[in-house]
């Protein structure tokens, strides 16, 4: 009997350890921001903003998350807030010039998680994880876009989807 449950247990911790691990990254642009003073670098989110915020919370209503992460800026924690909210989730600042870094790719795998981040971040990010330039900059007025990084072992997929 002990052989038999040893054999039981060296079998479920091989298939545990070779089974696939699939990351999902979810990653979208801040919703609209306050553009009534040209000179603020870190504007909040506009009445729109906040509505649109709201909305991706309801998008990601029914998508299991393990983790919000965002820039440090006010209108991208203010777009990552309500859908952290909604999961008992905080907001996890993330460095924009160190994103998908080993430490990040370390905490993040097997995962399915949240990234907020900018028009000129939100691509680069998809495409680091990618290891390919397949995706230019957002425009200025896209707030709308949601790219989907999938990661199975060491085979890479992606997709954008508009969500309004």
């Amino acid at each position: 009997m002990k052989k038999f449950l040893l054999i039981i247990f060296v079998f479920t911790l091989f298939i545990a350890c070779t089974s696939d691990k699939t990351t999902t990254y979810y990653l979208i642009r801040h919703a609209e921001k306050d553009r009534t003073n040209n000179t603020n670098k870190n504007p909040n989110l506009n009445s729109d903003g906040v509505i649109r915020a709201e909305k991706w919370a309801k998008h990601f209503e029914n998508i299991e998350l393990d983790a919000v992460y965002s820039t440090d800026y006010n209108r991208t924690q203010q777009t990552a807030a309500p859908t952290a909210k909604s999961k008992g989730l905080i907001v996890q600042s993330y460095n924009p010039s160190k994103m998908y870094d080993s430490i990040f790719k370390k905490n993040t795998k097997g995962k399915t998680v949240l990234v907020v981040g900018h028009s000129n971040t939100t691509p680069v990010f998809a495409n680091t994880i990618l290891g390919q330039k397949k995706y230019k900059n957002m425009a200025d007025n896209d707030n709308a876009s949601l790219y989907i990084v999938t990661v199975v072992n060491d085979k890479k997929s992606s997709e954008i989807k508009k969500v309004n």
